[in-house]
């Protein structure tokens, strides 16, 4: 019985390292506008959602984001990139957090650490583009290394 429970743990261990993609996760759905993303780290998946579609036309909404970190941030970079039909149209970036300057409760975490954030966000934006296009964001540390990084679908039908 103990050699059959170890050849199916193996069996697990190898099909979990064979999968190299991370599930589809919704972040919302509602009338004429759908977002969803996937995690692009192959090492890591996390946590994102937002509690209603259509706050997100208005000037702030609340998010809730979690992860483990697997590296620190002592500095953090975000690199967004608007897609349509496979073409970077638009790309913005920020630094979020270096020394003396931080933009968020979290710089400054360990390795190991939980990141949780639950609290509103402001885009800027007084509405989202009609159509269907993908938002690359990456967020990178100091080293250059991988903290977060996800493609979100966005399907936007509303007519403003």
């Amino acid at each position: 019985m103990k050699t059959s429970n170890v050849l199916v743990l193996i069996l697990v261990l190898l099909y979990i390292n064979a999968s190299t993609e991370w599930p589809i996760h919704t972040v919302c759905k509602e009338d004429n506008l759908e977002i969803h993303y996937k995690s692009c780290d192959p090492q890591q998946d996390f946590a994102f959602s937002i509690d209603h579609c259509s706050d997100i036309t208005t000037h702030t909404f609340n998010i809730r984001a979690a992860m483990v970190l697997r590296h620190s941030i002592k500095e953090l970079y975000v690199k967004l990139d608007l897609i349509i039909n496979g073409k970077t149209v638009l790309t913005y970036s920020d630094t979020l957090c270096e020394p003396g300057h931080s933009k968020l409760v979290f710089c400054g975490k360990k390795k190991g650490e939980h990141l949780y954030y639950e609290g509103p966000v402001t885009l800027g934006i007084k509405e989202i583009p009609q159509g269907d296009y993908t938002v690359s964001a990456k967020l990178t540390n100091e080293d250059h290394v991988t903290i977060a990084c996800a493609d979100f679908t966005v399907k936007n039908y509303l007519e403003y």
